[in-house]
């Protein structure tokens, strides 16, 4: 996928970075995973783990809670599609589970 820069990925690139997210989809221009819980309460705790990693980063992502689980979707609205930072969140966000 290349340097971390805000920079419109292509097609290609995309499908690339995605075989490296086990469990992230391309839906309405985002990508996006769904994560289960056991319970509301840890889904919330990894909601606010989320937003905390998502400040530090400064690329904040949409985060959904439901009832055992959370969504987080993420573009970069600056270059009109999906940027290396989308991925590289989503690998962040990933780690807060241990993948």
């Amino acid at each position: 996928m290349g340097e971390l820069a805000y920079r419109k990925l292509s097609a290609v690139e995309i499908d690339s970075a995605l075989s490296d997210r086990p469990g992230w989809r391309v839906e309405g221009g985002l990508i996006c995973r769904e994560f289960g819980f056991k319970t509301y309460k840890d889904g919330v705790v990894f909601a606010s783990a989320v937003g905390f990693v998502a400040d530090r980063f400064d690329h904040h992502p949409d985060i959904l809670i439901g009832y055992q689980k959370v969504t987080v979707s993420v573009n970069t609205h600056s270059v009109g599609g999906m940027s290396p930072y989308d991925f590289e969140l989503a690998r962040r966000v990933d780690g807060l589970i241990g993948e």
